[in-house]
Order: structure tokens, then sequence, then C-alpha cells
């Protein structure tokens, strides 16, 4: 009989991919299976699509178990016929409930993508790149009742430059956690580690993010809309709608520079031509590098203007 520790794995999201790739690959733990979230309708034609996890599992020799609910009898009693000492729980999107918390031998342990207990909940690299902190960091956590409150086992601080892009700064995240993971399992299942509790009243909490979040108001400082254009990529996006004399545009601003040297009224574009897109900020400006129309690719903004054959378009509220 294997001393291996024995891994379940849950996940869905982008980061989890390159940790789910270290657990398969670790001669010194033991996979028992991964589940993953239902194939959700995306694209125009609503097409049914795996989880990034759900995807890649195959290519580990492994094949996801799509789970509507963890909590169902049914899985718990597939899952406790496994024998368990860990679940590994990372980005997967279900809430867990007391039943599963305590089913395996050594509990689940959660890979959260903060130093917590700032930005407990489920958008914490999008907050910190819009409150362009100066670090963010890994927390492997012993899982409780309530929402990332339970204690830590281990945590890795990552310096961040703002510049950093949501989705690019997720993957980095997921490859870091990765080459810890299998170390820090195994310390937990022979005992060598002790979790740490949160001290709460530190605790900030973020929420999941919406459409909405990504609509531009330009009254806000040129910073926090550059800061924007990175916390929202790819979705929702930070967006605007400009009117031309085409109509309406929506589009998605995918690379922006602040620029001090202009000054206007918030949304007022100050400059439109072969130089470049300028628009004015409650606070400074911001040059728009790169757009995407709605439906098309990222495109260079003045590529975007040659386009409207020498017109200064203007932006909607």
């Amino acid at each position: 009989m294997s001393d291996k520790p024995k891994i379940y794995f849950l996940g869905s999201g982008v980061i989890a991919v390159p940790i789910l790739k270290a657990v398969a690959a670790a001669p010194e733990l033991e996979l028992l299976g991964v589940g993953t979230q239902l194939d959700r309708p995306a694209g125009r034609k609503r097409k049914p699509t795996p989880t990034p996890i759900g995807a890649v599992a195959p290519e580990f020799g492994l094949e996801a178990e799509r789970i509507a609910s963890v909590n169902d009898p049914a899985f718990l009693e597939r899952l406790r016929a496994m024998k368990p000492d860990i679940v590994l729980v990372v980005s997967f999107g279900q809430i867990l409930r007391e039943p599963f918390l305590t089913l395996p031998k050594h509990g689940c342990v959660n890979i959260h993508a903060s130093l917590l207990p700032r930005y407990r909940g489920a958008s914490p690299i999008t907050q910190c790149i819009l409150n362009r902190d100066a670090e963010t960091g890994i927390c492997f956590m012993a899982m409780e009742r309530g929402l990332d409150t339970g204690p830590i086992f281990h945590t890795v601080h990552i310096p961040l430059d703002h510049r950093e892009y949501a989705d690019l700064l997720e993957f980095k995240m997921g490859q870091i956690a990765a080459e810890a993971t299998p170390g820090i399992l195994c310390a937990i299942a022979a005992g060598h580690l002790t979790a740490v509790p949160q001290d709460s009243a530190l605790a900030t909490v973020c929420t999941k993010i919406k459409k909405t979040d990504g609509k531009i108001d330009w009254k806000a400082r040129a910073l926090d809309i550059e800061a924007m254009v990175r916390a929202y990529s790819p979705w929702p996006g930070a967006y605007c709608t400009l009117l031309t004399m085409k109509g309406e545009i929506p589009v998605t601003l995918t690379k922006v520079l602040m620029r001090r040297d202009f000054h206007g009224d918030p949304g007022e574009v100050l400059q439109a031509d072969k130089y470049g897109l300028v628009i004015g900020c409650g606070q400074g400006a911001i040059e728009v590098l790169e757009l995407a129309p709605s439906g098309r690719h990222a495109m260079p903004a003045v590529a975007f203007l040659n386009g409207l054959r020498g017109e200064r378009p203007q932006i909607l509220p």
C-alpha cells in the first residue's frame, strides 16, 4: 500500500492549471482524481465550453469530472470511498459545506491568490491591481466554513511593479504556487506544518466582478483608469462608447498610458490624430495606445482613428 499523500484536486480557473500539472507530475503524491465545474456556454454561438482545468486535464492523462454540486451526497460518497488525505481546492467556484470539509483525513487545503486576510473572496487578483498594491501573494489555507477565514499553513510573497495585467498575473501566480505545492502538501500530511490563525481585524473582502464594473468613469483619476485597464483584462474589460459619424462604437481599452502633460475636462478628447488618442480624466489624462472595438480584435488606437478619416470621436457618458 502506498504511503504517499492521496490528493483529490478541485479546480476550475487558469491559476489552477500549472498547480494541477505539478501535483500530477509529483512522484511523492498520489493524485486520486480531478473535479471541476460544469461546462458553460461561451462565445457567440453559446457552445458548451470546459473550464481551463476541464480542458487541460486530458493532457495529463486525466479526466476531470464535471461536478454540479460537491455537496451532493452521491458525490460525497464517491469521494469518501477514495479515502483522500487532502482535497486541494484552487479557484474552484463552489462553496464547500461541513460534510465535505471534514471528509479528508487532513482536511481541505485552499490555495488563495492574496495575502490573507487581505482580499478574502472572489476577485483578489483584480483588487490588488486596482489598488496598485506593492505586493500580492499566495496563501495555503486550511479551509473552514467561513469565506477564506481558515488558518494559514504557508505564504509566498510576490512583488508588483504596477505593470501587471490580471490574466498574466493569474498565470504567473499559478506557476509560483505550483513550485511550492507538492512540498507543502507532503508537509501538511506529515504533520510538519502548523496552520496559523488569521487576524480577522485586518480582513478585507472582495466580491465577484460584474460586467458593469468595467465601465470607465472619466471623472476618475488617470491613475485609477490605467489600473482598471490592467485589472479587468480580459473580462469585463475597461470600456466606454465612442460617438462617431458612423454611430456609437463600444470599445474596450486594452493598453493605455498616463499623460501628465495634457489637461482637459473628464471625457474630453484632447488629441485624435496620427500621433495618438488622448482623453481627459478627473485628474490627468490617458493616452489610448490600443483598443478593441466591439466584436473585433485589439488594434493600435491610431489605426482605429485612421478608419475614421480625420474625424475626432466623442466620448459618450
